[in-house]
């Protein structure tokens, strides 16, 4: 049994209170979750993360991968533990029913995802990105694609990866040079060298399907010349059962700080000629595509931040009510006081709480802006929570990683000493959570994507909207005696968001730099607030 203990009082509070899941079971194409549907999977979610994937957390990282022959074997256990996860059916939780998924709403989603990255954040990589490809194939795939290969990813029977960074081109991925060879009856030849592929190779599954940017030749240079490609590791015959190896092979895996469970693939396409790829989309579209699975990865990178977070402040606190230490102030006693009786130690675990309730807040309410996006009956009120979802992934990721290193890092300090050894636990939550304000898009391009694309959405209109919003529960807090005290702090921290947003939009087209230097202080602000 593992320590972690799913939230799931917690989780289904903000559901109903954030999420809006009464709201969303009155929608036609969410009717079939009310909230006691989404409790009751929500706390079978939770349970068997707890059981299956928490106990393996520790000891994955500690055993880490093998790399022999272009074959990744993971840690002891993990194989087993993914069949019952995909026996059990939770790949598909948040996937279209057409295409065998449960069609559940991306704020329930959410909060299982939360549970499973808190039990197991190396082992979650693996069906958190295949999540990502269904997503991508979802919306981009032809009929045959999804006929063939979105319903074995659905299962989870097969699992995606995400192909974007090359040795030369990693934030700047218009420097991509892997080539794509049209061999004039539909597919392609693939050709170069992806690097970081998480997932890339092991041993769980019975095919991996890569997504793959590569350029087509005569493409213009740039990012507007990148195509996207679905390159399988083992070709599919027309009965669907699978043929032969495609050439596509892992000749390395690195050697991380954290996630040490999770394969880091260097990929090799087209050692032998080329591998055979299929495109998805339109030529030249790519990063158009592309983004649809990495606008997923983004929310659950912060959701990364909310899990392990609140995986580290559970061991703080557990730590905080065993260790002696110390006379508690005040007391007649003698006696060493427990840690948590110190004014410092519970303002620590005080902050904890309260920074992982409000990243909690901030991804259901992400998930919710989606939701509605696609199921409210007002199309003009669908568009306006489509606008929301786009404004708020770059500050759902990188607000909530960059609190989320808070956390852990406090947690480490709670521990004191022991936090600092690895026997504690916690050490390890802080090296997994390291790489998180830095993959899927670092969080100073987060930074600039909410200044330099996100603020100008409608000439300012979407994010004036949103401030709007704001201001309307600070008048509902005035209204209300018991948090009638939220209001004027919430009301300040507004004013200087709004002033700082009439600077951006004054000064930023005059002097770009200058607003851009600002972007992740800003990007801070903006998540507070919000």
């Amino acid at each position: 049994m593992s320590d972690y203990r799913a939230p799931i009082k917690d989780a289904l509070f903000t559901l109903r209170h954030i999420g809006q899941i009464d709201d969303l079971a009155a929608t036609e194409k969410f009717a079939h979750v009310d909230a006691e549907t989404a409790a009751s999977v929500l706390e079978e979610q939770g349970r068997f993360m707890q059981e299956v994937f928490g106990p393996l957390n520790h000891s994955g990282d500690i055993e880490g991968l093998k790399l022999a022959d272009g074959v990744v074997t993971t840690p002891a256990g993990f194989k087993e533990a993914y069949a019952k996860f995909v026996a059990a059916g939770w790949q598909g939780l948040n996937a279209e029913e057409e295409f065998g998924g449960a069609g559940f709403p991306e704020s329930v989603f959410a909060l299982a995802l939360e549970f499973m990255t808190a039990a197991n954040g190396a082992l979650t990589m693996c069906p958190g990105l295949t999540t990502g490809a269904i997503d991508c194939l979802q919306h981009w795939g032809t009929e045959e694609q999804k006929e063939v290969y979105l319903r074995k990813l659905v299962t989870g029977e097969w699992t995606g990866t995400m192909n974007l960074t090359e040795p030369q081109a990693g934030s700047d991925v218009g420097l991509c040079t892997t080539k794509a060879e049209p061999q004039g009856d539909g597919t392609y030849k693939i050709t170069g060298t992806k690097i970081f592929i998480s997932f890339g190779e092991h041993d769980m599954a019975e095919n991996i399907i890569h997504l793959v940017l590569a350029r087509i030749p005569g493409s213009p240079p740039g990012t507007k010349g990148i195509s996207l490609f679905l390159v399988p590791k083992f070709m599919v015959e027309g009965d669907g059962s699978l043929g032969a190896r495609n050439d596509v092979t892992c000749v390395s895996i690195e050697h991380k700080m954290g996630i040490h469970a999770s394969p880091t693939c260097v990929l090799s396409y087209g050692d032998d000629g080329g591998a055979i790829g299929y495109l998805v989309g339109e030529e030249g579209q790519g990063m158009r595509a592309m983004f649809t699975m990495m606008n997923s990865a983004r929310i659950a990178v912060g959701i990364q931040g909310l899990a392990i977070g609140d995986a580290a402040y559970q061991k703080a606190l557990d730590y905080s009510q065993e260790r002696k230490q110390g006379k508690e102030i005040g007391s007649a006693s003698h006696e060493p006081a427990l840690i948590i009786q110190h004014p410092d130690v519970r303002r620590m675990l005080m902050m904890m709480r309260s920074q992982i309730d409000a990243m909690r807040a901030l991804v259901v309410y992400n998930g919710l802006a989606i939701d509605f996006s696609r199921s409210h009956a007002d199309p003009e009120r669908r568009e306006e929570w489509r606008e929301i979802a786009e404004l708020l992934t770059p500050v759902t990721k990188a607000w909530c990683t960059d609190v989320g290193m808070d956390v852990t890092s406090t947690a480490v300090q709670v521990f004191g000493g022991m936090g600092f050894i690895e026997e504690s636990g916690v050490a390890q939550h802080f090296r997994d959570m390291r790489i998180a304000p830095i993959y899927e898009g670092t969080n100073g391009i987060q930074a600039m994507d909410l200044v330099g694309r996100k603020l100008p959405m409608r000439m300012g209109g979407v994010v004036n909207d949103h401030f709007a919003r704001i201001a309307a529960t600070i008048a509902e807090l005035e209204g209300t005696p018991e948090l009638k005290s939220l209001a004027g702090p919430l009301q300040s921290g507004l004013d200087v968001l709004q002033q700082a947003t009439t600077w951006i939009f004054e000064n930023g087209l005059g002097d770009p730099k200058e607003a851009l230097a600002g972007a992740t202080p800003y990007l801070e602000m903006f998540g507070v607030v919000t």
